[in-house]
């Protein structure tokens, strides 16, 4: 074991601990993790001793000495028990001789460390590096920054990262303390207990920070892995949201949901993607030469997913040599929501022979249940009656005799819709068009007199303490999503994200140049990857938690240019980025520090890993085309800005990935512009047309392939923004501005502005205003020339 241990610490790994899968690689990292306690001066009675063979209340001891430690002023003995505690963290791996021993004794040790408050005092020495003057400075004036220049920082935010991570999953064997431990600790996380705001507006400030160039040597991917899993954590994931989402409609005695849109995507198949003129021609000429293509590129019935193909024709074999195509492929299967951050095997091959029953499985029909908003019933209801009955009676949505039950159920919850807009909108003036229909998402519900209830959820919380920055933290999160984009150019101003991945001296060799390479590629996947995931959380939590907190974001996130930055995102070979090989398996943890690692050549590090894709790169691109189909949902300009970008020839190259999640949102984004494409580019792009029926959810009176919709209207962006800012900054005004009323409220001294404020009226003054205006006005006699004087 000792010469073990001895081989280990010469191969010089490096405490790489805060990626998804917590690695560790050590090509590039400066100091050496402690691989032993008994280098801790502290801890000079455990030498000689393994960890894992002592009691629980020795343990405790040890930490307990370990905390004390953290509140030494020399900074080099603070950093030496900050590397023992992230030891502990990892799972004392010297001691372990398989991967399942590391991550049990990781998950006993980060409970027993958060038991003992080692994530508060971790939190004081964060806020501490945080604000040391001296080493900004000092960042600032370097010409370049190395992983030297934040080392306490990537120590510190390594195991804060580690035990947010061990703490959030759950698994079957947890001991009832840990689980009483997780939810103390999630809302510990998600309350404003760390200077009055929560510990994700920490790392909000520590993001704008770096991006604002006055701590250009924060470790930043660690800081954005942090923040995205304390959101995970604190607002919970895909299928917390799906409940909440119940519970929710629940309470406003709404009809339940009809279907779950993740088990409805997960049970979807890939579509073959539609042919390019390159393989239509070659196609072709392989036909002439009389050869036969074995690929189906323009076959109609691979796009047939879920209808159900003629039992009689003789094509068993044909099915069953695209379905071994398919499996081969590698994305078949289902990228995991949010909550799930370990790489996704690929799925085993199918069988070779399938059982009859197997295609009597599939769903029949189409796999969405359709929808509708007031627009369409409006519509509907005014053709309808001009038809049959031959008059209209305006927008009366009230008369429903004779129309189906769905249309009465979309009323019921327009109603819901119209209370929020009366809390807004005076009924005196003449109200804008409420928002779109959504009916998985339910407003708050609001009070009687303009006010509400506010429940302190994590979510409300959040917001309430990003709102006065809001914009900042939207434009750094876009800033670093571009820098660390694949298709950007460096350029002498932008952010140097590579601070927390480049050694003090560069590689002289070229087996070091190719790591380093293959490092910067990932450490820029990683931070594509948070900060996709993060946006996607916050616009879903926030959408659930009141429709207008993600208004607000969303336009910012357009102000911001956040819809172009998308498109150049994906103008690029996207295939080659999803089957990017930008990792080292034998450094992968903990596999790196248990078994004994093969020498590393050009060759391996060419040959890559076994899996055929890179299943973060798919899970980025997946959350983009979800954020940009968030930000276009029903925004007629916003969808337009896609037509003028010129979207389409990007999003179809898209689609030539096989994986269904992802095909159904960039077939999302080309069936909201379809109808502005023009006649020519529908007829020849017939196949696509085709998969977007068979994959998108349908609404009522959607046009969209004809391109006779009501919306095909001249487009106002600067007025539509506007107008829908003005409601945004009401809602904010009358549910956050509390000093409004208060004693130290300003003077507004603007007459227009004085003239033009509502005043809150009682309800019976409509009713005699009249005769208050001839007792109160008119019948009193007014002195014009005293006041007159009077002001002079």
């Amino acid at each position: 074991r000792g010469r073990k241990s001895r081989q280990r610490k010469e191969k010089g790994m490096g405490e790489r601990a805060t990626d998804v899968q917590a690695r560790s690689q050590g090509h590039t990292k400066s100091p050496r993790l402690t691989w032993s306690l008994s280098l801790c001066p502290c801890l000079s009675a455990v030498r000689g001793r393994r960890w894992i063979e002592l009691g629980q209340e020795q343990q405790k001891s040890y930490v307990m000495r370990l905390l004390d430690a953290l509140e030494v002023t020399d900074r080099d003995k603070r950093l030496k028990v900050a590397r023992a505690i992230l030891y502990l963290a990892q799972g004392v791996f010297d001691e372990c001789d398989t991967d399942a021993d590391v991550i049990h004794w990781s998950r006993h040790n980060v409970f027993l460390l958060y038991d003992m408050g080692i994530f508060t005092a971790l939190l004081e020495l964060l806020s501490m590096e945080m604000d040391n003057n001296q080493a900004c400075s000092s960042a600032v004036r370097k010409p370049a920054i190395s992983l030297a220049d934040s080392t306490e920082l990537r120590v510190l935010l390594s195991i804060m990262y580690l035990m947010v991570e061990t703490i959030r999953l759950q698994t079957e064997d947890d001991r009832p303390e840990w689980r009483t431990a997780r939810e103390a600790f999630k809302t510990e996380l998600g309350s404003p207990l760390y200077n009055g705001e929560p510990f994700a507006l920490l790392l909000f400030t520590m993001v704008t920070k770096f991006c604002s160039m006055n701590a250009p040597h924060f470790p930043i991917k660690k800081v954005l892995l942090l923040l995205w899993k304390t959101i995970l954590f604190t607002m919970g994931g895909f299928e917390e949201l799906q409940e909440m989402k119940v519970r929710g409609r629940e309470r406003l005695s709404l009809p339940p949901l009809p279907e779950d849109s993740i088990k409805v995507v997960r049970s979807m198949r890939a579509a073959s993607p539609p042919a390019s003129a390159m393989e239509l021609i070659e196609q072709q000429q392989q036909a002439k030469r009389g050869r036969r293509s074995r690929r189906p590129l323009v076959k109609q019935d691979s796009l047939d997913t879920y209808n159900e193909r003629d039992p009689f024709k003789n094509d068993d074999a044909r099915d069953e040599e695209e379905d071994g195509e398919e499996a081969d492929s590698g994305i078949e299967g289902e990228v995991d929501p949010l909550d799930s951050d370990v790489i996704i095997q690929p799925p085993p091959p199918p069988p070779p022979l399938r059982p009859p029953t197997e295609r009597a499985s599939l769903p029949k029909g189409l796999p969405w249940a359709p929808k509708v908003r007031e627009k369409d019933i409006e519509h509907f209801l005014e053709t309808s009656r001009n038809k049959f009955i031959g008059f209209t009676l305006g927008n009366d949505t009230e008369t429903l005799v004779g129309l189906p039950r769905p249309i009465h159920e979309s009323v019921k919850t327009l109603k819901q819709v119209r209370r929020e807009i009366s809390l807004i909108i005076p009924p005196l003036s003449s109200p804008p068009p409420p928002p779109p229909l959504n009916t998985s998402i339910p407003l708050s519900p609001p009070g009687s007199s303009g006010e509400e209830d506010v429940d302190e959820t994590p979510t409300e919380i959040v917001y309430l303490g990003m709102l006065p920055n809001l914009s900042q933290y939207v434009i750094a999160l876009l800033k670093l999503l571009l820098a660390a984009a694949p298709t950007s150019k460096a350029k002498t101003d932008s952010i140097n994200i590579l601070a927390d991945v480049l050694p003090e001296e560069m590689p002289i060799t070229v087996l070091q140049s190719m790591k380093l390479g293959i490092d910067v590629n990932r450490h820029k996947e990683i931070i594509v990857k948070a900060i996709s995931a993060l946006l996607l959380l916050l616009l879903k939590h926030l959408k659930l938690n009141h429709i207008y907190q993600f208004e607000i974001v969303s336009q910012h996130l357009v102000f911001a240019n956040c819809i172009p930055l998308i498109l150049k995102f994906f103008n690029q070979n996207i295939l080659s980025y999803i089957s990017a090989k930008n990792s080292i398996c034998v450094l992968d943890f903990p596999h790196c520090v248990v078994h004994e690692m093969p020498e590393l050549t050009a060759e391996s590090l060419e040959a890559g890993d076994r899996n055929q894709f890179c299943w973060r790169n798919l899970f980025s691109c997946i959350n983009l085309l979800r954020i940009l189909n968030k930000l276009t949902k029903w925004k007629h300009s916003r969808t337009m800005m896609l037509v003028v970008f010129k979207s389409a020839p990007i999003l179809k190259r898209a689609l030539k990935v096989k994986q269904a999640m992802m095909q159904l949102y960039v077939l999302k984004l080309l069936k909201i512009q379809t109808k502005y494409l023009g006649r020519q580019w529908r007829k020849s792009n017939m196949k696509t047309m085709s998969a977007i029926y068979q994959k998108v959810r349908h609404r009522l009176n959607d046009d969209w392939a004809y391109g006779n919709d009501i919306d095909a209207r001249p487009w106002d962006f600067q007025a539509e923004e506007c107008a829908l800012r003005e409601s945004i900054e009401k809602f904010n005004s009358r549910r956050y501005d509390k000093n409004q009323n208060g004693e130290f409220a300003p003077v507004d001294n603007c007459l227009q502005s004085v003239l033009g404020q509502r005043v809150e009226l009682p309800e019976d003054f409509h009713y005699s205003y009249e005769m208050w205006l001839e007792r109160e006005v008119f019948s009193q006699p007014i002195q014009w020339e005293g006041l007159l004087q009077q002001a002079r």
